[in-house]
């Protein structure tokens, strides 16, 4: 089968190719495991993450990509979830233990034997993957293979990242960066929250004019302050001054939520700038997001198919895979980025 491969880690700054193409053979699976044929897988900043070593250092040689749609190939013998030709999705949750106490509480996301498909298991860069039955989800009619692969982690994570700032209905909700998670985010917000006002903060004057596209009431630059003081800003940049920044807009007792694996070093600086008086008192929150549930993944494709909330999505070619992620690299980003495999 086509894949492209990553095998060492490199900087994408001076590496503009570091996926290889190869030939592998296909998976063979378990008895509780199913067969994909991969039809569409999309494009995220974790794999930049993971390129370049900032995230939990990935299993070397590695096929990426953990935003994956296709259709079930082969089921295993104990497989009876779905019927030979079903379209499945794939999300960054591969597997959990199951049974430590995490797990058993409902936070599998944060299990010490959390497995994260495309860095711990070959994910969909490649013609067929497999994974457990229990970790696939089945695809909604009303989204292409396309619109439905950014659901599954861009979505997932910014419904989960959405959940965790603990608004309600007419709260004051700010985004700091906007790309793939957060147009879908705006989207979420006003079908869930829809007397929410949303404030986007980008560096890029095409995000900012996306994001009122998309329904913003505001739209600035990264540092400049807010009309109003914010109940939650979800940050989804890979740099640290947004943080810093996003601190000074919000109300006593606001929440952060930083969802993001790791942050680049390259401003770390900006660190160095905090005040406790004016970024933190008054019982300001910061809050990190760690990995998706499957809760997660289930509960926003239910939501999406419904409104139905549809990402704006570029294709490439799965031979194209270095040129999207070095477009993202770069942040020449519109909606989210998708690799067509079959």
């Amino acid at each position: 089968m086509r894949a492209m491969v990553l095998k060492r880690l490199v900087s994408l700054s001076t590496h503009k190719e570091p996926l290889e193409p190869a030939d592998l053979p296909v998976p063979r699976i378990e008895d509780d495991e199913i067969l994909i044929e991969v039809t569409a897988c999309g494009v995220c900043h974790t794999e930049l993450d993971e390129i370049e070593g900032r995230s939990p250092p990935p299993r070397l040689p590695v096929v990426p990509g953990h935003q994956v749609v296709g259709r079930v190939a082969a089921a295993g013998s104990s497989a009876s979830a779905f019927a030979l030709g079903d379209r499945v999705g794939v999300a960054w949750i591969y597997s959990a233990c199951g049974s430590c106490e995490l797990c058993r509480n409902g936070k599998e996301n944060l299990c010490r034997h959390f497995t994260a498909t495309g860095r711990d298991a070959d994910g969909g860069y490649a013609q067929y993957m497999k994974v457990k039955e229990s970790f696939a989800y089945p695809i909604p009619p009303a989204f292409s293979d396309a619109e439905a692969a950014p659901l599954l982690c861009a979505g997932a994570i910014g419904y989960r990242s959405l959940r965790l700032c603990g608004i309600e209905d007419g709260a004051a909700l700010g985004l700091t960066g906007f790309g793939a998670s957060a147009h879908l985010v705006v989207k979420t917000a006003r079908h869930l929250y829809p007397g929410c006002r949303i404030f986007v903060f980008a560096r890029s004057e095409q995000e900012r004019r996306f994001a009122l596209e998309l329904g913003a009431c505001w739209a600035g630059e990264t540092s400049e302050p807010c009309p109003e003081e914010l109940d939650a800003i979800i940050d989804t940049t890979p740099a640290w001054l947004p943080v810093v920044e996003a601190l000074k807009n919000l109300k006593p007792g606001g929440r952060l939520v930083v969802n993001a694996i790791r942050k680049e070093d390259g401003d770390k600086e900006a660190l160095l700038s905090i005040e406790y008086a004016r970024h933190l008192w008054l019982e300001k929150e910061v809050k990190s997001v760690a990995n998706v549930e499957r809760r997660d993944v289930r509960e926003f494709l239910e939501i999406a198919a419904a409104v139905p909330i549809k990402p704006y999505v570029e294709e490439f070619a799965l031979e194209d895979a270095n040129r999207a992620l070095i477009e993202l690299k770069e942040r020449r980003i519109r909606g989210a980025k998708v690799l067509r495999i079959a």
